[in-house]
């Protein structure tokens, strides 16, 4: 199989040097590697030509449109048989495409997602970060795993796989920020391609470096799920409403200690229970007590930031034209 790797890159060519560092040293090496610089301020032309004697490089600078749209320029100008996403901020194991390659032999599907995982070398408030996106405790158990809360599994485009068939039948991204990857999922879906996850096709997700850079990415997440029902109303469910419910849920605890003493204390409870589990479960996974104690920070502020977010955009849905479509060309991606 020929494989094309589709990166979009904003302003991060360290990150993208790591990234490109690491395809080198894959097992089974990519037939080619595009790079879509989308209108960045720090460009990464140079980073990208000092891998050209080891990877077959391809950089192409454009205006900035968002990542969605990015990788619609990337797929027109690919020429593998299958594409392959990675967000720029993704250190891929050596043994990643002849994972890929051995079970699209044995087990064909048209567009596949990989999981995430934390690095060794990441800081403990990195690997807290990523027990918490993939934390059944949290909204893993709707994004990350073979059973999907969600439903059928979507892939998601921080670590994604398509055939080019997938692509020249529904063409690419509609969206380009707020819910891109969730879209052009349900598009595959729709029209009858087979999807799944390659759960040993991992890779390591750098993500944010700190709680604050967390909240808003996730506060963004939050919005964008409202953002889907704009185009899919039906994909709206009742599991996705867990982290707004769990947010006014800890709005709540001030105002149960004027209203009764034992709600207020129950409700408590639950919180150091919920704190208590996450603390032991991510202790024992990274083997850390430091990451287990953040972990708990972080499963808060993602909670918190996707909720409010989801609240935030909810409201503005309800307000607006029902014919409204956001497909945030002109909209900042948190960084």
């Amino acid at each position: 199989m020929r494989y094309s790797v589709i990166i979009p890159v904003y302003n991060r060519p360290d990150e993208l040097r790591e990234l490109l560092d690491s395809l080198t040293r894959q097992t089974l090496k990519p037939y080619e590697v595009l790079v879509i610089e989308d209108g960045s301020r720090i460009k990464a032309d140079t980073v990208a030509a000092q891998f050209s004697e080891q990877l077959n490089v391809h950089y192409f600078f454009k205006e900035n449109t968002g990542q969605g749209f990015a990788r619609n320029y990337g797929f027109e100008r690919a020429t593998g048989d299958y594409f392959v996403i990675f967000d720029s901020d993704a250190l891929v194991p050596p043994h990643y495409f002849e994972t890929v390659e051995k079970h699209l032999a044995t087990e064909w599907l048209d567009a596949y997602g990989g999981p995430d995982a934390a690095h060794p070398d990441f800081t403990p408030i990195q690997k807290a970060i990523s027990y918490s996106m993939t934390s059944p405790f949290t909204t893993g158990g709707i994004r990350g795993s073979k059973k999907n809360l969600g439903g059928q599994f979507h892939p998601r485009s921080f670590n994604m796989g398509l055939s080019r068939k997938v692509w020249e039948t529904i063409g690419g991204y509609r969206i380009s920020r707020m819910g891109e990857d969730i879209e052009f999922a349900i598009r595959i879906i729709e029209n009858g391609f087979t999807t799944g996850l390659i759960h040993s096709a991992f890779i390591y997700h750098k993500r944010r470096t700190d709680f604050v850079q967390f909240f808003r990415q996730l506060r963004f997440f939050g919005r964008a799920r409202i953002n889907i029902s704009r185009f899919y109303p039906s994909q709206l469910k009742l599991v996705h409403t867990f982290p707004a419910l769990f947010t006014l849920f800890m709005l709540s605890v001030p105002v149960l200690a004027l209203i009764s003493p034992l709600l207020f204390w129950l409700a408590v409870g639950i919180l150091v229970l919920f704190s208590v589990l996450i603390l032991i479960d991510a202790t024992r996974k990274e083997k850390s007590l430091q990451v287990g104690l953040l972990s708990v920070g972080a499963a808060f502020v993602q909670l918190a930031g996707y909720g409010i977010g989801f609240l935030s955009e909810g409201w503005k849905r309800i307000r607006e034209p029902k014919t409204h479509r956001e497909t945030g060309v002109n909209m900042e991606y948190p960084s």
